[in-house]
């Protein structure tokens, strides 16, 4: 099928969307949305350097102070807080566990999500399973015919979307789990060892194919999720724009 090309008219002249990517990495949710938007400007914040960002700009700095100070400057916001505070890893024992070894990791979701909300744009936050994330949309790589199935939950600000159907799993995800190696056709890209992927598996299996980075690959969003977010943003759009097939 033909992929609409969009046209957004402000009034007497023509300007992209701009789209904001706060906690970016190195860009998986970036470079999904430039896939999916034509013309699109996508901006990146981290707090950590980020070389390998794909996007079109970078800011390094806090993610919530930059929205706060410049989120209203954008048509779309994708955010992704970092996950270590927000699921189950960091619940019950393992956050006793954390704390004895005085390891703690900041909860962002909530003021990631204010700071959203002031803004009055619309945005997308994701995160992983036990998360603080409204889960209005749940996505999977065997959506998407990947080799990686990294469940992702997503709360949607300011729009909607139908939750499209989960595809029955193909098999194990291949490694060692409690002492029992099981094949299958998912790679495990987290953490290290144990029959984790390899860089070069996790390139194949996100589609991402601008990094070495072995952390950051396995921190990356998949494109194709944010393709489709962003394909779905676009089509509640479609009454207040011009539209050419």
């Amino acid at each position: 099928m033909t992929q609409p090309t969009v046209i957004r008219r402000v009034p007497d002249t023509f300007r992209p969307f701009r789209v904001l990517d706060a906690y970016s990495c190195i860009g998986g949710a970036t470079k999904g949305i430039k896939r999916a938007i034509p013309g699109v400007h996508v901006t990146g914040v981290d707090i950590q350097a980020q070389p390998d960002y794909c996007g079109d700009a970078f800011h390094q700095g806090d993610a919530i102070e930059f929205v706060r100070a410049h989120g209203h400057e954008f048509d779309f916001i994708h955010a992704s807080p970092p996950c270590q505070g927000e699921g189950a890893p960091t619940k019950g024992t393992n956050r006793a566990r954390n704390a004895a070894i005085g390891r703690t990791y900041p909860r962002l979701i909530a003021p990631t999500r204010a700071a959203l909300e002031a803004t009055g744009q619309p945005y997308v936050i994701e995160n992983v399973a036990g998360s603080e994330v409204r889960k209005d949309l749940r996505l999977c790589g065997e959506m998407f015919g990947l080799d990686v199935i990294m469940h992702r939950y997503f709360e949607l600000g300011g729009w909607t979307v139908p939750q499209p159907a989960h595809p029955r799993h193909r098999g194990y995800v291949r490694g060692w789990r409690h002492g029992v190696y099981r094949d299958g056709p998912y790679v495990a890209a987290y953490g290290a060892g144990g029959g984790k992927a390899t860089v070069q598996e996790i390139r194949d299996a996100k589609r991402i194919d601008w990094s070495t980075d072995h952390r950051r690959l396995r921190e990356a969003l998949p494109p194709a999720y944010t393709e489709w977010i962003a394909r779905a943003w676009l089509a509640t759009l479609a009454p207040t724009l011009e539209v050419a097939a």
